[in-house]
């Protein structure tokens, strides 16, 4: 079936010949296709499309490295190895970011939700590209784990989006309150003259503030207390494991 097309009326005029009358208008119509109204399945597909991308291939910044221009400070091997374990955590936590956007977005109700979650998830990608090239610098690797913390994500993220829209902004919001504790005291664990991931933390908490205050501007939910001790708790078998796996 041909999809649904909007019709643009467009008048002109043009001269008829040596009597010197115009012709009568002539209608122009011109047909200009609509996007098709994406099914259940369809978002699914997408999901996954997305979810292998972010696991799979390399994840591209939209935004300047934050890290800039600034020196290489860290030579101490002890101090890189410990430097880039906790970048690695962050990178897997950006992974599950990832796919707990992803999943919400595959549930929302709001067409306007979805779109601010996927909008929130492009940050991510930012986020998930600076903490990966902070660990190749480092002389490690990323968390072999990958593929496990985003599909457990995106399944929390698709049963948050089916309690409401509004539970599913209040999941943001929390999840981003959790993430920005975890980057503060990731400030406090980094080896004191990193200079290089302190600036990569410290704008990925900058933006994890904007996702919360948004979700929660948009009419988030506050999650009952054992709903947040559980994330809470979620995260931090996450947080151990990814450290050293």
């Amino acid at each position: 079936m041909e999809p649904a097309r909007h019709c643009k009326a467009q008048i002109t005029s043009e001269p008829a010949g040596r009597d010197g009358r115009r012709l009568s208008y002539i209608l122009v119509s011109r047909m200009t296709p609509t996007p098709p109204r994406l099914t259940l399945l369809d978002r699914l597909i997408e999901g996954l499309d997305r979810g292998l991308r972010t696991v799979a291939a390399a994840n591209v910044a939209a935004r300047p490295n934050p890290a800039g221009a600034t020196a290489e400070s860290v030579s101490e091997p002890q101090a890189r190895r410990r430097a880039a374990g906790l970048m690695r955590v962050n990178h897997a936590g950006e992974i599950a970011a990832q796919a707990l956007y992803h999943g919400q977005a595959l549930t929302a109700r709001n067409p306007e939700v979805r779109r601010a979650l996927l909008d929130a998830a492009r940050d991510e990608t930012d986020h998930l590209a600076w903490c990966e090239q902070r660990v190749r610098e480092l002389g490690d690797r990323t968390s072999l784990l990958a593929p496990l913390w985003y599909a457990g994500s995106f399944a929390i993220g698709a049963l948050a989006g089916l309690a409401g829209d509004r539970t599913s902004l209040g999941f943001v919001a929390e999840t981003e309150r959790q993430v920005i504790e975890h980057l503060e005291s990731h400030m406090h664990e980094l080896p004191a003259d990193d200079e290089r991931s302190r600036r990569i933390v410290e704008q990925m908490q900058s933006d994890e503030a904007r996702h919360g205050s948004e979700a929660r501007a948009a009419g988030g939910h506050e999650l009952p207390r054992p709903v947040r001790e559980l994330m809470r708790r979620t995260a931090r078998v996450m947080t151990v494991t990814a450290f050293r796996v």
